[in-house]
């Protein structure tokens, strides 16, 4: 026991992956079927399926798996938040994700992140966890000189950041600098693609609908051609990462990885990870961990 290396780098951050899947008609099966109890699942917010898929997945995904909620603020309505707050504590949620959400908000919802943030103050912080949305890369619909004044406007309100999905290490660093730079200390876990099949997603998007097809597209415009890259890999791009996340100053926990609800292929990938570690560094072992 004595003579164990502590885990690498790239090591820790794939034993702790975080997959992220979509509430679509046989997620919760697929799920089961890949990956072992215990782990961390996000689920994401449909403005076509609405608030009651990312609920109804969590709840049943809760019973086995640390289960973080995509809680979209303009899906979210206020009259309805303390209703909301007690179901998923009684799912036994207790870490949540509040993006703005692509949803187009009404007087009844909040009209943003931040006011949805202070309500869950009100009601006394009702979950330990909350994480709020960070983007290495420029967002198609906000100018970046708001995204970074809108980080520093909610840090306060939340425990971590997850960065929207990305591929270059080196615009990740420079990001990273810049929020602690403005005293932004939360630890971050970066957003990255699973690897997965460019013509698979493009047939998974239509079960994901239409409505929800077209708002990914076109806030990642570039991911389709990005990812069929020659060159481009998921794997050497997390290799990458781990290599930032080295830099303790950087604040890296983990990595946020988009599944497209290819969840099986997603698993193999990181096993396969693993395992070539421990080949590697046969000291060190794979073992599941939890949240």
């Amino acid at each position: 026991m004595g003579n164990k290396r502590p885990p690498s780098a790239l090591q820790s951050l794939l034993l702790d992956a975080r997959l992220e899947v979509l509430p679509s008609a046989g997620i919760v099966d697929r799920v089961l079927e890949h990956v072992a109890p215990g782990r961390a699942i996000t689920v994401t917010a449909s403005p076509t399926r609405g608030l009651d898929a990312t609920l109804e997945v969590t709840e049943r995904l809760a019973q086995h798996y640390h289960v973080v909620p995509h809680l979209a603020a303009r899906m979210v309505p206020r009259a309805g938040l303390p209703d909301l707050v007690s179901r998923l504590q009684e799912a036994g949620v207790t870490e949540v994700f509040v993006p703005g959400g692509d949803a187009t908000g009404t007087d009844e919802t909040f009209a943003g992140a931040l006011e949805l943030l202070l309500a869950l103050d009100d009601l006394g912080r009702p979950f330990p966890h909350v994480g709020i949305t960070g983007y290495p890369e420029s967002h198609p619909g906000i100018e970046d000189h708001v995204l970074v004044q809108s980080m520093w406007a909610k840090h306060e309100h939340a425990t971590s950041i997850v960065s929207n999905m990305t591929f270059d290490d080196a615009m990740v660093r420079r990001w990273l600098e810049a929020v602690r730079d403005r005293g932004v200390t939360l630890p971050v876990r970066i957003g990255v693609p699973g690897p997965v099949d460019p013509g698979r997603l493009l047939r998974m998007a239509a079960t994901i609908g239409v409505g929800d097809s077209m708002r990914f597209l076109r806030k990642q415009k570039n991911v389709f051609a990005r990812i069929a890259l020659p060159g481009f890999s998921s794997t050497g791009f997390v290799h990458r990462i781990a290599r930032l996340a080295a830099d303790e100053r950087l604040g890296i926990c983990g990595l946020h990885v988009y599944t497209f609800n290819q969840v099986g292929l997603t698993e193999s990938w990181r096993q396969e990870q693993l395992d070539l570690l421990s080949v590697d560094h046969p000291g060190r072992g794979s073992r599941p961990v939890g949240p």
